[in-house]
């Protein structure tokens, strides 16, 4: 492999010991229960006629908010000659504007801590998860909503922010969002902060050992831990989660002078060609003109069930910055499995990525999961590839596996399996014209950069991190 991401050496430094620092989890969980404890949550499914500040536009029937912030709910038409339905609409989740997705990190006694925030998100199946320092859309954090402050920004914005690590705009679910991006962010202070009872400061190695655990690192935690630069830890983790020979094999993925099948500039060819290869159109269309959909009191949901719902709920939540509202959510029909594939080739361990269209990305394409399918969604269709291989794995060879939520600002109860799965030595090296194998340290330096890798693929990418 030829390409080297450019950070300073003292920050991927910073990151190598990440890998090798350890501490109990013992003095996480007490905080942990306490916030539970502290704080009042209560979301309650209600009507649309009882929402606040939203409607439906009588002339196209797009769902908004008043002040014309925040989001709204409108229609896509897409035709495209990937996958087996060559033509469709949708609803889609429009939001225009870019949030911040931030973690503030800082050096104590030589290891990485990250500063983390206990955040209640309406659509979360257990309310309470673990989020980044900064998660804000730019209605929350320029106060729209009339509400508090939003804690810790002024490290990620203005002069006072802090050494910037990692700056970059990611995408979000292209099958649920028209072209969303965030900016992820790291930043490293050297002085004190004012520390609030919502945040706590864990180890690098300890974030990442919590995504072991269902439902509790979320989804914009885990797309901004994927980002960070990480270099080989060239010491033995002794990380518990997977065997000695696995792990040996991540580091050297990590290593950017180790072996590749393929060089990156070989891997960036081949996913322009795959860019150009498809022919998919899309276009925003009124939500009252979607086929194959219907609207009633409570829900606007497909005709067979599947996909996903659109539904709204009350919301009672004493620890944000107001504390109560209504919203519209995106209900999933069910639960997904998303999964990478892994094989050592020639020692270094290499990731099975997935060129994957989604109506919503940018550029139409971008790098994916070996699986990411909600099963369901494929009755009376071809099962998707790979998921014989998925659901039929040893489980000797699961390397990850926890159920895990995505962002429960705008989706309700959306769990995903994900897992982490290293194949026999004999599974076959020649892959479909759509994947290829890459190894982790191709998979950083592409996260440099905004639009490669999908949110699913990245959330994927931190859980390999833990696995040291």
């Amino acid at each position: 492999m030829t390409s080297r991401m450019t950070m300073p050496r003292s920050v991927d430094r910073m990151f190598t010991e990440s890998a090798s620092a350890t501490r109990s989890v013992g003095e996480f969980r007490p905080w942990w229960s306490e916030r539970a404890r502290a704080n009042r949550f209560n979301v309650t499914p209600i009507p649309f006629d009882e929402l606040v500040d939203w409607r439906f536009d009588p002339e196209t029937g797009n769902l908004s908010h008043s002040s014309g912030r925040f989001f709204t709910i409108e229609g896509l038409h897409v035709r495209s000659d990937y996958g087996p339905v060559p033509e469709w609409s949708q609803p889609i989740i429009n939001q225009a504007e870019i949030g911040i997705l931030g973690i503030i990190v800082k050096s104590f006694d030589g290891v990485p801590h990250c500063l983390m925030q206990a955040k209640m998100e309406p659509g979360n199946v257990n309310t309470l998860q673990l989020s980044p320092t900064v998660q804000a859309t730019r209605s929350n954090y320029t106060r729209v909503h009339r509400g508090g402050r939003t804690r810790y920004l002024e490290y990620f914005v203005g002069p006072g922010r802090g050494r910037v690590l990692v700056d970059v705009l990611q995408s979000e679910q292209g099958s649920w969002f028209y072209r969303k991006r965030n900016r992820n962010m790291v930043v490293e202070v050297t002085g004190d902060l004012p520390l609030h009872d919502d945040f706590c400061w864990l180890p690098l190695r300890e974030v990442l050992d919590l995504l072991h655990t269902d439902n509790l690192v979320n989804m914009d935690a885990r797309t901004v831990l994927s980002c960070m630069p990480f270099a080989p830890p060239w010491a033995d983790s002794g990380s518990r989660h997977a065997p000695e020979a696995f792990r040996r094999a991540l580091a050297r993925s990590l290593d950017r002078s180790a072996g590749a099948l393929h060089d990156l500039g070989d891997v960036l060819s081949w996913f322009t060609e795959e860019k150009t290869r498809h022919e998919v159109s899309t276009r925003l269309i009124p939500a009252d003109r979607i086929a194959g959909w219907r609207r009633t009191a409570h829900d606007i949901a497909r005709e067979d069930g599947k996909h996903f719902r659109v539904i709204a709920v009350d919301v009672e939540a004493s620890s944000r910055e107001v504390p109560s509202w209504r919203q519209p959510l995106l209900a999933p029909a069910g639960r997904g499995i998303i999964a990478f594939l892994t094989k050592q080739i020639e020692g270094v361990m290499h990731v099975l990525v997935h060129a994957r269209v989604e109506p919503g990305f940018v550029d139409n394409v971008e790098l994916g999961p070996t699986l990411q399918a909600i099963r369901e969604n494929y009755t009376g269709l071809p099962e998707p590839r790979y998921l014989d291989h998925v659901l039929g794995a040893d489980p000797a060879r699961v390397r990850f596996d926890a159920y895990l939520s995505e962002e429960g600002g705008r989706f309700f109860d959306a769990q995903n399996r994900y897992m982490v799965i290293e194949v026999d030595d004999d599974f076959p090296v020649e892959c479909p014209q759509d994947y290829r194998w890459v190894t982790l340290g191709q998979l950083g330096a592409l996260l440099r950069h905004g639009h490669y890798l999908n949110v699913q693929a990245r959330s994927l990418v931190a859980c390999l991190h833990s696995l040291w």
